[in-house]
């Protein structure tokens, strides 16, 4: 039997299954009906990833258990982002698992691997309102661009060298 995931697990992002897509996505079941109204099931973006050229996904794990999912837009082809650089398209923990430090891990992971691939920058969008991940991305050190699209607000973070 595998250990509850505590704030001290080791994240890490994994590739998405045939043997790990239903645990994945029925993560998502675990938001409540805000959040759920605010970011796309993990099935609708595992399925959206496929029709994509530019869609890299993972699911997001504490140790061995599978708390999250994050999908970025990397590249310049607008098929659904209008972005010319690294999109972070969606990202989602668990409802168990939220506010234990797993989504700012999760992302300092992306980041990384965006530094490897020669990206300055991630940016992100959000809906203003109830549950809004305004504060979280603030926190990580996005800020505002100015863009807004339809009713989201465009957020850049700048990577240090």
């Amino acid at each position: 039997m595998t250990e509850q995931p505590t704030s001290a697990s080791e994240i890490s992002l994994r590739r998405v299954t045939m043997a790990t897509v239903g645990d994945i996505c029925d993560l998502s079941l675990t938001l409540t009906a805000v959040q759920r109204d605010k970011v796309a099931d993990n099935s609708v973006s595992i399925a959206e990833a496929h029709f994509s050229e530019n869609a890299w996904f993972r699911a997001i794990y504490a140790d061995d258990t599978p708390v999250g999912f994050v999908m970025l837009h990397i590249g310049s082809d607008y098929d659904v982002i209008d972005c010319p650089g690294a999109f972070l398209w969606r990202l989602m923990i668990a409802g168990p698992y939220q506010r234990m430090g797993f989504g700012e891990k999760a992302i300092a992971l992306v980041v990384r691997e965006m530094k490897a691939r020669g990206f300055a920058e991630l940016f992100t969008c959000y809906v203003v309102g109830e549950d809004s991940p305004e504060g979280f991305y603030k926190r990580l050190g996005f800020v505002p661009t100015g863009e807004v699209f339809e009713d989201e607000i465009e957020l850049v973070l700048k990577f240090a060298a």
